[in-house]
């Protein structure tokens, strides 16, 4: 298939090739419903497929739109996994089941958002709220300037901000403003106070699919850090761990990881992949979070802020509101064919890779 035949416009349209190529190959699809309808009043779910056997010893999830708007880039990978002859020729060979998570935050997804209907992170959702919660004082001190009060950002907001960033270094204001926050719930990169409603829905399903296999590999597609284009394979976990090395034999010295200081990403906490270590303990996991730049930082995070803002003010014009969602939807999603293509070809060679890791022995 084509790139633009994957790619999608809509989440609508997104949800429709996903299940139409589920049918094409037979795959019968569980749709965990959303209690609230989507931007064109349409159903909402985290649609779930699987090929391969119920008792796989070995099984790869690929997910997708765990942050909302993000979900066009791993949609359109999952459409064209399940449509490449030879990926799924190779899964059967090696006896290892692929569950495809469709929209773990489908809110998000039809909605041009990049957090869930409870306005949370579900990448920072995935934790024991019964623990006391480290406070993000850096990201206290710089709400005010993060969310201003109107939109677009006054100049002064914009030198405000510029000398936190003098202040604080790169690194370190990155990691105030994305590291997590439960201060603000109207904020950026809220972690919340209980599991979302995606949070349930997810951990349901990985301990339908996965909690008796020997060997779990987790795929976890994203948008909006590093080179345009580029696909930042990214470990997430200890750096001690027999993951990490694992990741890295199967695939390549190029894994980056933000425990280490070495990926885009800065080291964070409650990750919707880890839940696994939860739901599914007695499986050798090994985790990826497969990253593809979009546009340079400084513009993802001035639709974030702008979005959030939007989001605080429902009574903002049309003509606003429209102008700040295709913002974000251009800071996570780029239209273009040479993008679609890199990102598909990325896609399917970390895919690959898994199944081939997985055909070996652990």
């Amino acid at each position: 298939m084509t790139s633009a035949a994957c790619f999608s416009q809509t989440y609508a349209q997104a949800r429709q090739k996903f299940l139409s190529a589920c049918a094409d190959l037979g795959l019968p699809v569980e749709s965990h419903r959303h209690p609230l309808p989507g931007a064109e009043a349409e159903e909402l779910a985290v649609d779930v497929a699987r090929s391969g056997p119920l008792d796989a010893e070995h099984v790869v999830l690929i997910s997708s739109g765990c942050h909302g708007v993000e979900g066009f880039c791993g949609s359109a990978v999952q459409i064209a996994l399940l449509r490449d002859e030879v990926f799924q020729r190779q899964a059967s060979d090696a006896r290892c089941a692929v569950v495809y998570l469709h929209a773990a935050n489908p809110y998000g997804f039809s909605w041009l958002r990049r957090w869930t209907h409870e306005n949370v992170d579900l990448n920072r959702n995935f934790r024991d709220f019964s623990q006391a919660r480290t406070h993000n004082d850096d990201y206290k001190a710089l709400h005010a300037v993060m969310i201003p009060k109107r939109w677009p950002a006054t100049l002064g907001n914009r030198l405000h901000l510029l000398s936190h960033l003098v202040k604080f270094g790169r690194r370190r204001l990155q990691k105030a403003v994305s590291g997590g926050q439960h201060s603000h719930p109207e904020g950026l990169f809220y972690t919340g106070v209980s599991p979302t409603w995606s949070n349930s829905a997810v951990r349901k399903i990985v301990r339908q699919h996965a909690s008796h296999c020997k060997h779990l590999v987790w795929i976890d597609i994203h948008t909006g850090l590093g080179p345009k284009g580029h696909g930042e394979r990214i470990y997430s976990g200890p750096g001690n761990s027999p993951m990490l090395e694992r990741a890295r034999r199967w695939w390549g010295e190029g894994v980056r990881s933000s425990q280490e200081g070495q990926s885009v990403s800065v080291p964070l906490s409650g990750l919707m992949v880890y839940g696994a270590l939860d739901e599914c303990s007695p499986a050798a996991f090994t985790a990826l979070t497969l990253e593809f730049g979009t546009l340079p930082g400084t513009q993802v995070l001035d639709a974030l802020r702008a979005e959030q803002w939007l989001h605080n003010n429902p009574g903002t014009g049309e003509h606003q509101r429209q102008q700040i969602k295709q913002q974000l939807r251009d800071a996570f999603y780029v239209d273009e064919p040479q993008w679609k293509d890199d990102v598909l070809r990325q896609g399917r060679e970390v895919a690959l890779q898994a199944i081939n890791g997985l055909s070996v022995a652990l």
